[in-house]
């Protein structure tokens, strides 16, 4: 049997190869189509149970099958399995087109939404019905023959397009390596950092030290390398990745302007003035201008206390280390070096202290603290040696959730840290369905004989991640289409994420999870301390440079043309102008690595991140009055907000934890800015 098209249990990666691509999406979207037809066809009234049911359970086949294909070629990319994956990613959009117009089944659903028997259906049914009728609209089923040919046109394209810019981002980057041979051009570099290009150069039969542009391999370069004019070299071919200044066949150039042309007239198509109206109207902020004024808001809070950044690292560098001028090269090291000598330790310093092997189990106990959850390794297939299993269960033993752990970089796998949905929860006539989560990361392997080793902030990515995972993964909605991440509003899927990063600044939590490689001992108070005091260190410079992605993302899918006189680079020059306080070099090719809006699903959402930053803070803040870990408490952020999945609006879901709207206050404190500024 093929392994794509065998749903009674866990992925059989084992058993997968590229060759089973084609035939199972090519069964599936044929069986599909073929239910479909016969709904759509069907004289009965509609109901949850000879309607939506059926249609529910067909895509999630489909999704579940497609799902595997998309997070294989995420991992690990080959040319075989890019290959079939772009041959049928055309049907899978073509096919998610017409389901997204077709017109038998959007009046079926906004017939059962006009029956009496709606009424009767719980919270969450309606929710998903309601959420199809607005789907249908967006998805252009409202569209007159030519206009709904046009849009399929339109997906397709764009389809292609973004698939396009994530491959040549990964070849660009796995194209360009530099060795270096003289141990002396490596003067501040940690050793660590050197024996992983030690390693590297070995593995290709090298002398010397081989470095990519892999963040494991780039970012110690940028930040601890004395060597200028390595920095430099490194910082050049990074920010030029899938640019004009590489292999032509991997710019990105061109993809951009047709990617943005291509959604504004998608927009258009359907009434709306510009795309970031059209992407809005499934988020929780209301119009464009909205976003404009929180972001510029926040800028106008931030900005000073950017500036202030910038002048004390100007200061130091040209006092301490006789840098009369800064170059983007230069900004990593030099706050390295000023973050040393301001609080005494070095990130690499407190890197030795968080290995996996205890930083795993530490994370893991606060989610057992505060929900009264267990977490065990379990068995399962796998893709690759390195991917670990793990089963989540309740006080009872009951299964909760399951979730895949793939931490460590590597040629084959794209870049980031992400979660993605292997399997959702929902009632099936089996019973209920266990969630299964993929948590993604690109840190840095094992060496030699030592575990691997995560830098603070690498700790707050897996946080973060894991927040997204418990989304997904301790819902209790039984409905798919509302079932964990499923339905929330897009501006409110970083509230759980960003909320588990808190915890990383608690004594109480980090002192357990740590254990020097060397020595055993656990990370000193005092260090911690440092720490925390360096918490904010840079926090304005941080906070614009956010809000300088945000804003140019939003205005480049709002009031910017493509067709226009001015680039997307021009764009992103009068941003940089209005909130930035650092402005790289000409040759920065930074949109063409953004791969969140224009591979990604943030396209006229990147603002979400400092949106949902708002409500986390805030969320928070009610931990910090009552104990971090408050078993009562996590609670009722469980019942609340991550077990209601997006069965209500997100509003509603934090309103009943916190009991109040969110404000900004919480933010701003805890990113040591004073809400007055």
């Amino acid at each position: 049997m093929n392994p794509l098209l065998d749903f009674s249990g866990l992925p059989r990666f084992a058993d997968f190869k590229p060759a089973h691509v084609a035939p199972a999406i090519d069964q599936l979207l044929e069986e599909n189509r073929a239910l479909i037809a016969g709904l759509a066809a069907d004289p009965a009234a509609p109901a949850w149970n000879n309607f939506v049911g059926p249609l529910e359970d067909a895509n999630e086949r489909l999704h579940r099958a497609w799902g595997q294909v998309g997070h294989l070629n995420a991992v690990m990319n080959s040319p075989e399995l890019r290959e079939a994956y772009n041959a049928v990613l055309p049907k899978i959009t073509q096919y998610y087109t017409e389901l997204g117009q077709h017109e038998g089944l959007y009046r079926k659903f906004k017939a059962l939404r006009a029956t009496a028997g709606f009424s009767a259906l719980s919270p969450a049914q309606q929710k998903i019905v309601d959420n199809e009728v607005r789907d249908f609209r967006l998805g252009g089923a409202e569209l007159p023959a030519a206009g709904k040919q046009r849009y399929t046109e339109i997906s397709d394209r764009l389809s292609m397009l973004t698939s396009r810019f994530s491959d040549n981002l990964l070849d660009a980057t796995n194209a360009w390596s530099h060795v270096v041979t003289d141990a002396a051009e490596l003067a501040g570099l940690p050793d660590d950092a050197r024996e992983a290009a030690r390693a590297a150069a070995e593995a290709d039969k090298q002398a010397g030290w081989k470095f990519t542009l892999h963040a494991p391999s780039y970012m110690p370069v940028l930040q601890y390398a004395d060597n200028r004019v390595l920095r430099e070299r490194l910082y050049r071919a990074y920010v030029t990745r899938a640019s004009e200044f590489g292999d032509a066949k991997l710019d990105n150039t061109a993809l951009i302007t047709e990617i943005v042309s291509l959604r504004r007239e998608m927009a258009q198509l359907l009434g709306f003035g510009n795309f970031a109206e059209y992407s809005l109207e499934a988020k929780m902020a209301d119009t464009p201008a909205q976003v404009l004024q929180f972001l510029r808001e926040l800028a106008v809070r931030a900005k000073p206390y950017a500036r202030r950044d910038l002048k004390e690292l100007q200061d130091f560098a040209r006092a301490e280390l006789g840098m009369t001028e800064l170059s983007a090269w230069d900004y990593a090291y030099v706050s390295e070096k000023l973050r040393v000598a301001q609080y005494a330790f070095s990130e690499n310093e407190v890197k030795q202290y968080f290995p996996e092997t205890t930083v795993l189990p530490g994370m893991f106990k606060v989610v057992e603290t505060l929900y009264g959850l267990s977490i065990a390794p379990a068995e399962a297939p796998q893709w690759h040696d390195d991917v670990r299993f793990f089963s989540i269960r309740d006080r009872s033993g009951a299964l909760v959730g399951q979730f895949y752990l793939d931490l460590y970089a590597r040629p084959s796998k794209r870049g980031g840290a992400w979660m993605d949905d292997a399997i959702t929860r929902r009632s099936t006539a089996k019973g209920t369905q266990a969630p299964v989560a993929y948590l993604n990361c690109n840190f840095t392997p094992p060496a030699a004989k030592k575990p691997a080793l995560f830098t603070h902030d690498e700790v707050i990515t897996l946080f973060h991640e894991f927040g997204h995972g418990l989304h997904h993964l301790l819902t209790r909605v039984d409905y798919l289409g509302v079932s964990g991440i499923n339905g929330v509003e897009w501006d409110a899927v970083e509230l759980p994420s960003q909320f588990m990063e808190n915890f990383c600044w608690e004594w109480g939590v980090v002192e357990p999870m740590t254990r020097h490689a060397d020595s055993g001992a656990t990370l000193p108070k005092v260090l911690f301390d440092k720490m925390l005091a360096a918490k904010n260190f840079q926090s304005g410079m941080h906070t614009v440079r956010q809000i300088e992605f945000s804003l140019f993302d939003l205005r480049l899918h709002y009031d910017f043309d493509p067709a226009g006189k001015q680039t997307t680079l021009q764009l992103l020059d009068e941003v940089r102008r209005e909130v930035a306080v650092v402005i790289p070099p000409e040759y920065n090719r930074f949109p063409n690595n953004f791969s969140h809006i224009f591979a990604g699903g943030y396209a006229a959402g990147y603002y979400s991140y400092k949106w949902a930053e708002v409500l986390s803070a805030d969320a928070y803040s009610l931990f910090e009055e009552n104990g971090v870990l408050d078993p009562r408490t996590g609670m009722r952020f469980w019942d609340e907000v991550l077990a209601v999945g997006g069965s209500r609006p997100a509003l509603e879901s934090f309103v009943a934890f916190r009991g109040r709207e969110p404000n900004i206050d919480a933010l701003l404190r805890h990113n040591g800015m004073a809400a007055a500024a």
